[in-house]
């Protein structure tokens, strides 16, 4: 059975950092791109940052591209999402997810999700 659990979400005045991890079980997590995406209230999910099977590459939105930084462990089954310089519009909930496609936006092409973490940026 494959998990995905995220941990890390919270609440932060705008500048501030968060960390996000998602722990992996159940899957080889060195085959898997991994990646983060995110949904505020009344939008749609919407892709954060991916990073490919070894590490080697990764990819962002231009929307994150310069504050966020995506980071994996494969000896510890574990992705990381570095925030920096949160911004008001960066409040949402945070999905892990793995997939096959390497630079894939959309949602319906990842094959398992976490559950979520919220994180909330004030101004």
């Amino acid at each position: 059975q494959v998990q995905l659990v995220e941990s890390g979400g919270g609440s932060v005045q705008a500048g501030g950092s968060l960390r996000l991890s998602c722990a992996a079980s159940g899957l080889t997590f060195s085959s898997y791109v991994m990646a983060w995406f995110r949904q505020a209230p009344g939008k749609e999910r919407e892709f954060v940052a991916a990073i490919s099977w070894n590490g080697g590459s990764t990819y962002y939105a231009d929307s994150v591209n310069g504050r966020f930084t995506i980071s994996r462990d494969n000896t510890k089954n574990t992705v990381y999402l570095q925030m920096n310089s949160l911004k008001p519009e960066d409040a949402a909930v945070y999905y892990c997810a793995a997939g096959s496609r390497w630079k894939a936006h959309q949602p319906r092409l990842y094959d398992y999700w976490g559950q979520g973490t919220q994180v909330s940026v004030s101004s």
